[in-house]
């Protein structure tokens, strides 16, 4: 009898990964019962609002590297501009009360403006800062992706400041929300986290159902036989940086919302941890982004509730290190095939 000693090793790791994922959950329970479960379960909301945001920027981060094999950490920094799109709207129609529209269509326009603002934005990153790169060795357009991030917070901090710029609290909702035994949820939580869900559901049923969706799955797996069967795979790829970003620009606009600040710098951390999320749930799969930015979002409020703020980045990617030495492909992810 022979024993398939990768397989074993497999199962050894995720026997690991289970029984420390198991341990966290029951010093998790210990703390809710010590110290009330409705401040724990006033965290998993906390956790669950930011997991979609990073949830959403986390999705970007996947359809790129799926396809180009690229992490683009420009991504994070059209997230930064999508907030200061969305801001910017807000300013021009004036914020409630004394607003010239009603508010759901202030907020439409915010979000509508920031996602085919960055979309657009994401289509250019792409046209001039990677698809001359493309057949160049593979540091070539990660520097540029670098500089590219550079680029947009300097452009930033020149032509708005250093200083903060403040969303109106309880824009939507006026402050509102649902009181559920001693857990309150604001309007404008349960607004972020249905969004967020929403416009995953939207897109997993664009890439599954759509044509230029299984276009998209179909240059992921192989982009030279993709062309081979007359898939034009620029456009595909400018579709992926289009929706990408839009995603991104949007979670711009949520952070905004919920947490009314926004600076020229926010990009750069929050990028991280969506590339964190990413990276947890399995780089290059969307259903692994979104579990991702949840369990990110949720040990960030954990860590922050029952730690302290102070250590929460630090917990953050420790959850990093220890997904890649247990598990490297992520929760969701697959080995990658190499071609022969």
């Amino acid at each position: 009898m022979t024993i398939d000693l990768s397989s074993l090793r497999r199962q050894v790791w995720n026997a690991f990964f289970v029984a420390g994922v198991a341990t966290v959950f029951v010093l998790l329970l210990r703390e809710g019962f010590h110290q009330g479960w409705s401040f724990f379960f006033q965290l998993c909301v906390n956790g669950l609002t930011l997991g979609s945001v990073y949830a959403l920027i986390a999705l970007g981060y996947s359809m790129v590297y799926g396809i180009l094999k690229l992490l683009n950490f420009a991504h994070g920094d059209v997230y930064m501009v999508g907030a200061f799109i969305g801001y910017g709207i807000m300013t021009v129609f004036g914020a409630p009360p004394g607003s010239s529209v009603p508010v759901w269509l202030l907020v439409s326009f915010m979000f509508g403006g920031a996602m085919l603002g960055c979309a657009l934005l994401g289509v250019i990153i792409e046209r001039f800062a990677y698809r001359p790169l493309r057949e160049a060795p593979r540091i070539a357009p990660l520097i540029s992706a670098l500089g590219v991030s550079f680029f947009l917070q300097n452009s930033a901090l020149l032509l708005l400041g250093a200083q903060f710029r403040s969303y109106p609290f309880g824009l939507i909702g006026n402050g509102g929300g649902v009181q559920i035994s001693s857990v309150f949820i604001s309007a404008t939580r349960i607004f972020v986290m249905a969004g967020a869900l929403l416009l995953m559901i939207l897109l997993t049923v664009f890439v599954n159902r759509t044509r230029l969706g299984k276009a998209m799955r179909a240059t992921s797996f192989d982009r030279e036989a993709a062309m081979m069967m007359g898939i034009n795979a620029d456009r595909v790829i400018a579709a992926t940086f289009f929706i990408g970003s839009a995603l991104a620009g949007a979670a711009g606009v949520m952070f905004g919302l919920v947490f009314t600040q926004i600076f020229h710098f926010m990009g750069f951390t929050a990028g991280l941890k969506g590339f964190t999320a990413a990276v947890v749930g399995g780089i290059g799969s969307l259903p692994g982004a979104m579990l991702g930015g949840l369990l990110i979002g949720l040990g960030e409020a954990f860590a922050t509730g029952y730690v302290s703020s102070t250590y929460q980045d630090l917990i953050v990617f420790s959850i990093l290190i220890f997904t890649i030495i247990v598990r490297p492909t992520g929760l969701l992810g697959a080995p990658v095939l190499q071609k022969v």
